[in-house]
């Protein structure tokens, strides 16, 4: 009986050793098979998600868009419960980035029996194809991007005082707007005034409110000048960080945890104690 659930064992670990290799190895000609072809369902679905959209071909092929789109999210639906079945961490693989990429690219679906028009979000799943680098070997490109994701995080706090500046003087300039031009110029609120302020200061410039008075159109080009000064600044920041990030950690995976982040010269991760593979 012991023997029996021994070679159980062993078989339901092989075939959960193999499902990972097609699945999570680019290495294997299965994984390089899978992942071609996982590649080219996710076009294709997205494609499909594309064409509903246009309303003459919906009313000529609405069902054939129909059944494509719930035979693709089936295909992705096992996809992911064999990813969960086949690690040896499911829950780093569940939270981890493509994790939620890969939930996030099935859900649109199964919402849109709830709610109607849902659907059309399933062009998240172009997230996915961020796979591709890893399939073409282009890892330090990914590593360049979570060095980018980082230096983001790191200077969340400057850009926050920044932006809570930037908020505090668009409040400001839209009062001041208010006053010099006034509700006989469109300016009929402090509220609008300030999206006024916005789209002026973004250099946007949507055209559907403009200052009329002398006065008003030369505080505007005040105001203008002044929103290329504020762009420059989050930049900056960031450039700054970036500089930082760059010189003292690594955007390595840990193959236990799936986490990221770790100093250069790790070899063990700080989260799980999983050894970093160099």
């Amino acid at each position: 009986m012991k023997e029996n659930q021994i070679g159980s064992t062993e078989q339901n670990r092989d075939f959960r050793n193999k499902i990972y290799e097609i699945i999570f190895e680019a290495e294997t000609p299965a994984g390089k098979w899978f992942d071609i072809f996982l590649l080219w369902a996710i076009l294709i679905s997205v494609l499909v998600v594309f064409l509903e959209s246009i309303s003459k071909l919906r009313a000529s092929y609405g069902d054939i868009f129909y059944y494509l789109e719930w035979f693709f999210t089936i295909l992705f639906s096992i996809e992911y419960i064999l990813r969960i079945i086949s690690t040896k961490k499911p829950s780093g693989y569940i939270f981890s980035f493509y994790g939620i990429i890969d939930v996030l690219a099935i859900l649109p679906t199964y919402l849109s029996l709830v709610i109607a028009g849902s659907q059309y979000l399933l062009v998240i799943r172009i997230l996915r194809l961020l796979r591709v680098f890893r399939i073409l070997k282009l890892t330090h490109m990914i590593r360049q991007t979570t060095i980018l994701k980082r230096a983001l995080i790191a200077s969340r706090g400057k850009i926050a005082v920044f932006l809570f500046a930037v908020l505090t003087l668009i409040v400001i300039i839209g009062a001041v707007m208010y006053v010099i031009e006034g509700p006989e110029n469109g300016f009929t609120s402090i509220p609008f005034s300030m999206y006024w302020a916005i789209v002026t200061m973004t250099t946007v410039g949507y055209g559907d409110i403009s200052p009329q008075t002398t006065i008003g159109q030369i505080f505007a080009s005040f105001v203008m000048i002044m929103g290329y000064a504020i762009i420059a600044v989050p930049t900056g920041i960031v450039s700054v960080e970036i500089a930082a990030v760059t010189k003292k950690s690594s955007a390595r995976v840990c193959p236990g945890c799936f986490k990221e982040g770790h100093d250069s010269d790790a070899k063990y991760c700080k989260y799980c104690g999983s050894l970093i593979n160099e």
